[in-house]
């Protein structure tokens, strides 16, 4: 008779987020996660290497998602028109129907140092896949830097609005409206100030 259980992955990570949110990351273990889920540990470690990844599973394989988004991507796009484009993919292929699960990860991973540290460097890592894939389209590397952070940026702040918002609105639509409003604080920035502009021979204090 097969010992397959359907689901499995999924189960042993709602057990596991139920037990960290109970009882705290560090007092958890990987039997008491399996007998929650009635699973055995051998079926969790077909699925994650350590309890940690049951929170950072998904997190690894961000980076490569996002750098096959950005080299599909039509070559005539600009980086920001790039982002739009590919935000909504990120939130239906990552995120979308996973609302529960990333309130619970939130709430375990802000309650943890080292996790929290953990969650910093997985995200610089994401940055650094997005910079690099947009220098090999011939970004410059300042323009690849920047672009990097801010759709990290976005999807930081859209993916915590959409959260704490129990998802009211589709997560693609937050993102997207996320990026709206950082374009147009750029916008506004950018804009010409008016008043008189002092000359260079002008002296600071008269």
């Amino acid at each position: 008779m097969s010992r397959w259980k359907p689901n499995a992955r999924d189960r042993l990570e709602r057990a596991a987020l139920a037990l960290f949110l109970e009882r705290g990351f560090d007092s958890v273990t990987v039997p008491e996660i399996t007998a929650r889920a009635g699973l055995t540990t051998r079926t969790f470690f077909r699925h994650f290497a350590d309890k940690r990844e049951v929170l950072f599973a998904d997190a690894d394989q961000m980076p490569a998602l996002a750098a096959r988004l950005v080299h599909d991507a039509p070559p005539d796009l600009g980086p920001i028109d790039l982002v739009a484009r590919a935000l909504p993919t990120l939130a239906a292929t990552a995120f979308e129907g996973r609302l529960e699960q990333l309130k619970h990860r939130k709430a375990i991973i802000d309650g943890n140092d080292g996790l929290r540290e953990r969650e910093l460097r997985k995200k610089e890592q994401l940055v650094d896949a997005i910079a690099e894939a947009f220098r090999h389209r011939g970004v410059d590397d300042l323009t690849a830097a920047v672009t990097a952070e801010t759709a990290v940026g976005v999807v930081k702040v859209a993916l915590r609005r959409w959260v704490e918002s129990s998802g009211q609105e589709p997560l693609r639509t937050v993102m997207t409206d996320s990026l709206a409003q950082i374009s147009e604080a750029f916008d506004q920035f950018n804009q010409p100030r008016s008043g008189p502009r002092r000359s260079a021979e002008s002296p600071l204090i008269a």
